[in-house]
């Protein structure tokens, strides 16, 4: 039987009072990215919020952006919500688990179908940005099975979703162990050797991809930027440069990743090979494990935000020169074939676990044709 969303859910049916007290987690539509959020923004009460701090959700919703679709700013919201306060450029899905399974219905709402079919609606809003409304949600319209079916769906999917965020978890702990012993390493270090940044790495800025199309019937390579970056694989949306460019300039999976302008991230890549697009730095060493100059550039990350955000009137960024200025700690040689011995294989861990999670996220598009 066919239903409209409006007929299957409630829509932004609650809100936070402004003068709520106590601590609140803020999740903006860039926190969350195909089913995945990131870590929420901490403010010790409401007042202290960003305006848009209004919507709120719970367990078994569907959060949409309203702003650019095709950018998949959309999750399911499987835990728990208390003191979470949504950005009022989601719409709440709030489903009728009587007629729909709550994950059925994000699927749904998550079929790059569905995402084309809103992006053209949000281009023709009159909008500064090409964005969708409430109602534009509320009239999607999809044939929907009876519960049972739908459940079996579910769970071959969620195996996979599933599969995907364990993957993460171990991620987390493995980067957080790994820096755990780092630390550890540089307090205890009977080293006295120290040298600059940029002298452990050699940190290759990224071209400005728009002057690199691919040329003729040249299919290409996809570029990565800052976008690209922050979800960890390059997609449908992505800009496509020529591979017939430097090789300094081309990312493979397990190359370490460096944005020094806008929002500093640094991340390993994963998404196979593509072009380097200009504001990011490829972090390499020939003399030093990769390890090593990730863990030095992760060290001062903080500092390095902390002067982009110094710079108020132009877009945050670092100079070489801050590199330059972060002076490392060089291991002695037992200490750097300990510390190899350990962390060496964490990192090429961590590699292979953010492989499998593109095989998996390949997979899943598969597996929902295969039902929808």
């Amino acid at each position: 039987m066919r239903y409209r969303v409006s007929d299957l859910a409630d829509l932004n049916i609650r809100s936070v009072s402004k003068n709520a007290k106590g601590v609140i987690y803020y999740i903006d539509t860039s926190s969350v990215f195909q089913g995945h959020f990131r870590e929420a923004n901490r403010y010790s009460a409401i007042a202290d919020a960003p305006s848009r701090a209004r919507r709120l959700a719970q367990e078994g919703d569907t959060v949409i952006s309203m702003v650019r679709p095709s950018n998949e700013h959309i999750g399911f919201i499987d835990f728990d919500t208390d003191n979470y306060v949504f950005s009022t450029g989601f719409v709440v899905v709030h489903p009728n688990s009587e007629i729909v399974e709550p994950f059925y219905l994000y699927l749904l709402l998550s079929l790059d179908s569905t995402t084309r079919y809103l992006q053209q609606i949000a281009e023709t809003s009159t909008t500064a940005y090409p964005s969708v409304k409430v109602e534009d949600i509320g009239n999607l319209s999809f044939d929907i099975p009876e519960i049972s079916k739908q459940r079996k769906i579910v769970h071959k999917i969620r195996i996979i979703e599933q599969k995907i965020k364990l993957n993460q978890e171990i991620n987390d702990n493995l980067d957080e162990l790994s820096t755990v012993i780092f630390d550890r390493w540089i307090r205890n270090s009977s080293s006295d050797v120290k040298c600059p940044l940029d002298h452990v790495a050699k940190y290759t800025n990224g071209l400005a991809m728009q002057k690199f199309r691919p040329q003729n019937n040249e299919i290409g390579l996809p570029v990565v930027k800052i976008r690209e970056l922050n979800q960890g694989d390059t997609d449908e949306n992505s800009d496509y440069c020529t591979s017939n460019i430097d090789q300094s300039v081309k990312v493979n999976t397990g190359d370490i990743i460096f944005s020094w302008s806008g929002t500093l991230t640094l991340d390993i890549w994963a998404g196979g090979e593509a072009g380097l697009n200009q504001h990011l730095f490829k972090v390499t060493s020939s003399k030093y494990p990769y390890w090593f100059v990730f863990e030095w550039t992760k060290y001062y990350l903080k500092s390095f935000q902390n002067i982009a955000k110094s710079k108020a009137t132009t877009m945050g960024h670092i100079k070489r020169s801050d590199l330059h200025s972060s002076l490392v700690k060089i291991p002695t040689h037992d200490e750097m074939i300990e510390l190899n011995t350990t962390l060496s294989p964490m990192y090429s861990q961590k590699i292979a676990i953010r492989h499998e999670n593109r095989v998996l996220y390949q997979m899943k598009p598969q597996l929902l044709s295969k039902y929808f």
